[in-house]
């Protein structure tokens, strides 16, 4: 048997790879495009962001509406409607980026708002959203 020619079995397994310098050539221009596509998807980060908001400030209109229908009228602190604030991205281990509370409250009315601690875009402003007893939440402060 010829030991120099390779059996069916041995070609089979030989794999092409690329070389390390071919990859990091990949991933430079993968950087590159990425860099390039980021600023254009800002404001779809920050629209995605302020879905967070929305979602908070709709809660918390159902839970002073329970609690309103309860009481017969609307709580003033977060605790009495039992809304947990989950910790923000400027704590330890934060994944929210608003900060809720309630502005006022009564019998009749209440206002509450959502406060980015984030600016998104990098312009010194900060996204601001509020809601009352109609439930919409209304954007206050683009960003």
């Amino acid at each position: 048997m010829n030991h120099t020619m390779e059996s069916p079995k041995a070609r089979l397994l030989t794999l092409r790879a690329m070389t390390l310098t071919e990859l990091l050539v990949v991933l430079a221009i993968l950087g590159i495009l990425l860099l390039l596509a980021f600023p254009a998807l800002k404001p779809l980060i920050s629209r995605t962001y302020a879905m967070e908001a929305r979602q908070n400030l709709k809660h918390l209109a159902n839970l002073q509406e329970s609690h309103f229908l309860e009481h017969i009228r609307y709580a003033e602190e977060l605790p009495q409607l039992g809304f947990q604030q989950a910790k923000l991205v400027t704590q330890e281990n934060g994944t929210a980026h608003y900060q809720v509370e309630i502005l006022q409250a009564g019998a009749d009315e209440f206002l509450a708002r959502a406060t980015s601690v984030t600016d998104f875009d990098g312009d010194g402003i900060y996204n601001v959203w509020e809601v009352n007893k109609n439930g919409q939440p209304r954007e206050m402060t683009p960003d």
